[in-house]
């Protein structure tokens, strides 16, 4: 049995380190290399991002009745994060690493602290609300569609 946990840090751990290639990549001025990583990168990011939106998420608010507590900020960040990932889009089409840099400096600081308040609130508070569908919602969301 995974726990729901486990499975989501597991994605962040994924999307950390696909991220940091890309971040080095542009630095080194690997542009082709850059967009590869950069997009499986982003790719990973939405798959996530849509797997706790479109399944943890509703599942803990149904569990819980709270619509308006931690699911909220955390779609409130994604949405921090999407508007950061656009930047990034431009800033690797330009071939601008000074700017991908800056603003992937943000970016990071977003993911770590979002991805902290994930793993060691929201994610346990679902562990331990759902931990009878586990199982179900793990499948469910392995079932979202899968990035290219």
């Amino acid at each position: 049995m995974c726990h729901i946990s486990q499975y989501l840090s597991a994605e962040h751990t994924q999307c950390d380190t696909l991220f940091a290639e890309a971040e080095s990549a542009v630095s080194e001025a690997r542009w082709e290399h850059a967009a590869s990583l950069y997009g499986r990168f982003r790719e990973k990011t939405e798959h996530h991002f849509q797997r706790e939106e479109g399944v943890l998420f509703p599942a803990f608010e149904r569990a819980t009745g709270l619509s308006a507590g931690p699911t909220e900020v955390m779609r409130s960040e994604h949405g921090q994060m999407r508007r950061l990932l656009s930047r990034l889009d431009s800033a690797l089409a330009s071939r601008d690493a000074e700017r991908f840099l800056g603003e992937a400096e943000t970016l990071l600081t977003v993911m770590q602290q979002h991805n902290l308040k994930e793993e060691n609130m929201l994610y346990r508070m679902a562990g331990q609300v759902l931990a009878s569908q586990a199982d179900a919602v793990i499948r469910k969301m392995k079932s979202v569609g899968s990035p290219a």
